[in-house]
């Protein structure tokens, strides 16, 4: 079948690396996930591209977009099994890409089967979780690998805006203010005015409602989801719980069960506009139960769902720094010390760890120095590096914390 590389897409490096490596195995199946519009359809077609470059057939490279024509009728798991049967007939070596597969009802066992047949490298994408809720967890274990992709980090914003031929600020703090109030999602970059952007960022998430939330779970009151919604958005980077949650609608007047807001809040984590980080005790090695985190998967969510523009710098600058690392792939929590919170922790798949501080300056005053630099005085026992990220330029130097300007650090590709 035909298969046209596109030349318009900028190439996510870091995510590709981490797939290469399975391009060719058969008996795992990669799974791109991600929120809806992050780039996953981007990232499926730069790796049939380069099988291509590097010498695949085309005749030997499936590839199928459920959402457009002429597969977007096929629903079954049979019409499914059937459009591959046909097209697959070249010799040797097979690459599937099935883009949006959730829409098809039973597809687990199709690619199972597939996937038996020893021949075939596959790739597949979803826009939530629930594509990891079926069959291909409870089948498959150990049979595939899922590989996150998230709007761009802000790294990855300056390049995509180099790569559309947009101009990029040579003061960085400014170019970071853009990315705070634009996001990550790559069609935004394509956008000129604000507004437009906002109102893109606004169909998305009804976009989200209606495909990835509405059709898996009943939503009775959708003005009590919104409203669910719309708290959690506000408050991300705060420390909650779901009892907080209900106890405020309830001063309010605005009855809500315990259960319901653990369903809704489940249902935006699997959609991936919230992405949860527990708090872990340092002292006890333990990780808390109750109270957690949550990030937003883009900040243009806040700013769609508020007519406020102001920027609460606490919470904005540790997401973006989360976002980061989880590109990186490092898995993040938030540590706790005592009395003291150290806002990231974090962890390589080597195993070894980080410690993380974000503030917007430490410059305020000597107090504000001291406040920022006591939880990671505080940390014992290890000699893993300590961070100090804020938008200082002028830097300080303190019992071996490593000081960063929080822009210089991730435009530069510093690992932590």
């Amino acid at each position: 079948m035909e298969f046209e590389i596109r030349t318009d897409l900028y190439k996510r490096e870091k995510y590709l690396e981490k797939i290469r490596g399975f391009y060719h195995e058969c008996e795992i199946i990669k799974v791109l996930t991600g929120v809806r519009r992050c780039g996953k359809s981007s990232i499926m077609n730069l790796i049939a591209g380069e099988l291509k470059e590097s010498g695949v057939k085309e005749e030997n490279i499936l590839y199928f977009n459920l959402d457009k024509k002429p597969f977007n009728k096929i629903e079954t798991a049979d019409a499914l099994d059937e459009v591959i049967a046909k097209n697959g007939k070249a010799k040797g070596k097979k690459y599937l890409f099935i883009d949006e597969i959730q829409n098809v009802k039973g597809f687990e066992q199709v690619i199972n089967a597939w996937r038996e047949q020893g021949d075939y490298s596959i790739f597949i994408t979803g826009s939530n979780s629930y594509l990891l809720s079926g069959d291909l967890v409870t089948k498959l274990t150990g049979r595939y690998i899922e590989f996150n992709i998230l709007p761009l980090s802000f790294d990855e914003y300056c390049r995509v805006k180099e790569f559309f031929g947009k101009q990029v600020s040579s003061d960085r703090m400014a170019e970071l203010r853009n990315y705070i109030y634009e996001g990550g999602f790559p069609y935004v970059l394509r956008l000129n005015s604000m507004n437009d952007k906002r109102r893109y960022v606004q169909s998305l998430i009804d976009e989200i409602y209606e495909k990835d939330i509405k059709k898996r779970i009943k939503i009775r009151n959708r003005a009590a989801f919104d409203s669910i919604m719309k708290y959690v958005v506000n408050n991300f980077g705060s420390t909650t719980s779901i009892q907080n949650i209900v106890d405020d609608f309830a001063k309010n007047g605005l009855p809500v069960k315990r259960e319901t807001v653990t369903r809704y809040i489940n249902a935006l984590i699997s959609a991936k506009i919230l992405m949860p980080c527990d708090r872990f005790d340092m002292k006890s090695r333990k990780s808390l139960s109750g109270e957690k985190k949550f990030y937003l998967s883009d900040l243009s969510f806040y700013y769609a769902l508020n007519t406020d523009n102001r920027i609460n710098f606490g919470p904005v600058l540790e997401n973006i720094i989360y976002i980061y690392a989880a590109s990186l792939d490092y898995s993040i929590s938030v540590g706790k010390i005592g009395k003291l919170e150290c806002d990231f922790i974090l962890r390589d798949n080597e195993m070894n760890y980080s410690y993380v501080q974000v503030a917007y300056t430490i410059l305020e005053s000597r107090e504000t120095e001291d406040r920022e630099y006591r939880a990671l005085e505080s940390i014992r026992g290890d000699n893993y590096p300590r961070y100090l990220l804020t938008t200082d330029t002028l830097l300080q130097k303190r019992n071996g914390i490593f000081h960063a300007n929080l822009a210089d650090f991730i435009l530069n590709g510093r690992r932590f």
